[in-house]
């Protein structure tokens, strides 16, 4: 993969042509949510906006929303989007090929699922993932400059916190509505009063802490 060092903005490029040199192509929008929780999935999201169609008004970085607001803009960029697509990567996949890489493998596969729409992709960050099906450039602080990136994040928030909601109700014991899944105080109490459920990630240290104590505890042998 041919990469340039990034210019003033914090933008990568990948593959023959750059999105600023292919202005005519719509551009696909990408982010992510979910990528520092202890459990739960890494949601990737892209979304295709066309100019002839309404514009969604009031995007934003979508930790700049509130969830009400995040959810009332879910909706109009389903409705008005030329395409979109989200993917999910489970806590299992993300122990199988850590964090990196199964949030790279999301990011290609929702530009895959919009690739049809799009002549190019633009990423929230500053790493594009390998193989994609169109030219790319990697944008930090996307999601703050790009209306499509915009866009992405909400779909993937909302598709996410909507995820540890329905984990909450299989176990309420971890406060997965309050937190989502990230390494909060509360949260670090309740994995050592309980130790981790299917959804942890126990490639993630504080994860495998709590899963030795429990192993520890089986044993009947004290815990450093």
């Amino acid at each position: 993969m041919r990469q340039r060092p990034p210019r003033a903005g914090g933008i990568t490029r990948s593959g023959d042509h750059s999105c600023a040199a292919e202005a005519t192509l719509l551009v696909a929008g990408v982010d992510e949510a979910g990528r520092g929780p202890l459990a739960g999935p890494v949601v990737v999201a892209a979304v295709v906006f066309d100019p002839a169609r309404p514009r969604v008004n009031g995007l934003d970085d979508s930790k700049q929303l509130c969830a009400s607001r995040r959810e009332t803009l879910y909706a109009r960029i389903v409705e008005r989007a030329l395409a979109w697509h989200v993917v999910t990567i489970t806590a299992a996949e993300i122990d199988r090929l850590n964090i990196y890489q199964a949030t790279m493998l999301g990011m290609r596969q929702a530009v895959e699922g919009v690739a049809h729409a799009a002549g190019c992709a633009r990423i929230d960050g500053n790493a594009l993932p390998q193989g994609l099906p169109c030219p790319a450039e990697a944008w930090v602080g996307g999601d703050a400059r790009d209306r499509s990136i915009m866009a992405a994040s909400i779909l993937a928030k909302v598709t996410r916190d909507r995820a540890l909601q329905a984990l909450h109700a299989r176990y309420p014991q971890y406060g997965f509505d309050a937190h989502k899944g990230y390494g909060t105080p509360a949260h670090l109490h309740a994995l050592r009063a309980h130790g981790p459920c299917p959804e942890h990630r126990r490639s993630f240290a504080p994860v495998r802490a709590a899963e030795a104590r429990d192993l520890f505890a089986d044993l009947g042998v004290p815990a450093a």
